[in-house]
């Protein structure tokens, strides 16, 4: 069985001070009776139209609109937060969602966000590890301190104590040595960007540890968008990039963006590699999704399209995603 998320980065449109959630809200709320394993909240700051830089405002906000729906991050950029306050939020959130939250870390996508943050990026990855290790102490209860590196506080106790069991944790990775170090803590990991053979090299280097097939441990994330046929759905995707493109083209200037642990593509082409879109009528979608799922033995998709597709076909992508899902349940990944 294929599991399908919604990705979200919950991108603004209109004029500066409209109201901007209501209609994401509402549209989330649909997710349920379509059908989806939930929603993965992205976290980004300082760029372009994205719009949530507090996922975890997104998650409650969702959670009193359903009931069944999973919620979670991919993933809190942890360099950015102090440990001790993300875990206070990850253990309210076990609570606010009676128990659908899945937890997200990430390092983040760049150094673009941590760079203008005040966070030099050789520090990146170490603030990670040291956030990871103390989230997930504390998420044993009792009492826990950090003497770190970076942070220093302690002991204290974290309130409330998550509900149990735990909430299964999810780490972004793009490279085998991420997917390696995350397979050694048990957690999940879901990756993007990627070719179907560059996703395989990392999946297998994560099956090399945990020593199994593991789909229900693997998550792809691919920008898919639905039409009534191929035709239309590549009309309104050609129209999509080119904004798309332009968007960030004027928002990195000369800037390089390196995103640690990926491969050596310039950033423009990095995130529209091979096999990274997935368009077309339901019937196509749900092939192509199959497809690459049975390639790279993910069990889950995450499913996104670009802030720059207009909401009136954002909702016929919603609607459409009606006939996709009940082909990818009953699908086998082995």
């Amino acid at each position: 069985m294929i599991r399908p998320w919604i990705f979200e980065f919950a991108n603004s449109s209109g004029p500066p001070g409209a109201p901007l959630y209501d209609w994401y809200l509402d549209l989330w709320q649909q997710a349920e009776p379509a059908g989806f394993e939930g929603i993965f909240f992205s976290e980004h700051h300082f760029r372009g139209h994205g719009a949530s830089p507090s996922p975890h405002l997104l998650i409650a906000a969702t959670a009193v609109r359903t009931n069944t729906l999973r919620l979670g991050v991919m993933g809190s950029v942890l360099p950015l937060h102090n440990p001790w306050r993300v875990a206070e939020e990850i253990a309210m959130l076990t609570h606010l969602t009676h128990g659908r939250f899945e937890i997200g870390y990430s390092s983040g996508i760049g150094p673009a966000e941590t760079t203008i943050a005040g966070i030099p990026i050789d520090q990146v990855r170490p603030r990670f590890d040291e956030a990871v290790d103390f989230i997930e102490r504390s998420l044993a209860g009792g009492r826990v301190e950090l003497q770190g590196r970076f942070w220093q506080f302690g002991p204290m106790e974290i309130l409330p104590t998550a509900l149990h069991p735990l909430p299964t944790r999810w780490i972004t990775v793009l490279g085998p040595g991420s997917a390696r170090s995350a397979a050694s803590r048990e957690f999940n990991v879901c990756t993007g960007f990627l070719s179907i053979a560059e996703v395989k090299k990392v999946f297998d280097a994560y099956r090399e540890v945990i020593g199994e097939s593991c789909p229900e441990r693997l998550g792809l994330r691919r920008q898919v968008l639905i039409a009534a046929s191929d035709a239309e759905a590549a009309e309104i995707n050609a129209k999509a990039v080119a904004d798309f493109r332009a968007e960030i083209a004027r928002g990195m200037g000369k800037r390089q963006t390196v995103v640690p642990d990926a491969p050596g593509h310039s950033p423009l082409d990095f995130m529209f590699g091979a096999d990274e879109q997935i368009i077309g009528s339901p019937a196509s979608v749900a092939e192509q999704i199959i497809e690459q799922c049975r390639a790279t033995g993910a069990g889950h998709l995450l499913a996104f399209v670009f802030g720059t597709v207009g909401r009136p076909e954002i909702e016929t992508n919603y609607r459409l995603w009606r006939e996709v899902i009940p082909v990818l349940r009953k699908a086998g990944i082995e």
